[in-house]
């Protein structure tokens, strides 16, 4: 579950999206208020407010995100239960406050309105609230048994990993493989393996590098592995000294029937390779001698 919020000066206007009929919203939690309608509740919020004049943002606003799947499993009384405690963590028991529950696009979520102002005109600390709504959303789902925020993170995150594995895994075996001389042979023989690459080419029409497009990803070659940046990719694609000298020469290559220069990273590493493949050459002249 993920918890956001902040502090509003809108009150009016965010309870009315709340309270949105079209969204099948449910009223799941009401506190210290009477009011049926958003004009009431507000108007209630405005009665407290006027206590403390100096404080403009005088209503705290919160979203409570459980993941799709935990969602699609809380009833109304659970649903409840989540905003209590939430509302304990966050040390707002003696508030009004008001939560509706949005059960559209199959993304149950929950929106949280809370007056900052007390019953005793004082108002509630909100520095760093948007931290801290993290971690009160992370305890009340841990203590409901829910998806927390962090085991959404680490499971994206193997599975970002899984996903730059197989995309390198593919990458080497179409080098190693196909073996393959020009930027439309290798583009066309990943495609054949599911993997779109995408040319990054700037207003310049100056090549800078790839992006590869897998499963719902899309990733530049640094991000999936370092040895598949534009730079260290385009050297595996003219691998021996003839084309790295032609590539270097020319400083272009042809993408889709179009000529397309190298961006200034390209060139300069290119141009690197060739001075290496030239001394090494000359070594290995002057040791058979």
């Amino acid at each position: 579950m993920i918890g956001k919020g902040k502090s509003i000066s809108h009150t009016g206007a965010s309870m009315s999206y709340g309270w949105n009929q079209e969204k099948e919203t449910e009223v799941v939690y009401k506190q210290h208020l009477a009011g049926d309608n958003p004009k009431e509740i507000t108007d209630e919020f405005k009665i407290i407010q006027q206590q403390n004049e100096r404080t403009k943002k005088h209503t705290l606003s919160f979203v409570l995100s459980p993941t799709v799947e935990d969602g699609k499993d809380l009833s109304k009384k659970r649903l409840k239960e989540l905003t209590q405690k939430f509302i304990s963590e966050m040390k707002l028991k003696e508030r009004q406050a008001i939560a509706f529950v949005h059960r559209d696009k199959q993304h149950t979520h929950i929106h949280l309105y809370v007056n900052r102002i007390g019953f005793d005109g004082k108002a509630y600390k909100d520095s760093f609230i948007g931290k801290r709504s993290q971690y009160a959303a992370e305890r009340a789902a841990n203590e409901m048994g829910l998806t927390t925020v962090r085991e959404v993170q680490r499971e994206k995150l193997n599975e970002l990993k899984r996903i730059r594995a197989e995309i390198k895994q593919i990458h080497e075996k179409i080098v190693r493989e196909m073996r393959p001389r020009d930027f439309d042979r290798y583009i066309k023989c990943m495609q054949q393996e599911q993997v779109k690459v995408i040319p990054s080419i700037n207003r310049q029409n100056r090549l800078q590098g790839f992006r590869f497009e897998y499963k719902g990803h899309n990733l530049k070659g640094s991000e999936v592995h370092r040895s598949m940046s534009g730079s260290k990719l385009t050297l595996q694609i003219t691998a021996d000294s003839e084309r790295a000298i032609q590539l270097q020469k020319g400083n272009a290559i042809r993408l889709s029937g179009k000529t397309v220069e190298l961006g200034t990273n390209l060139a300069t590493n290119i141009a690197k390779r060739v001075l290496k493949l030239a001394i090494k050459r000359a070594m290995d002249q002057g040791i058979g001698m």
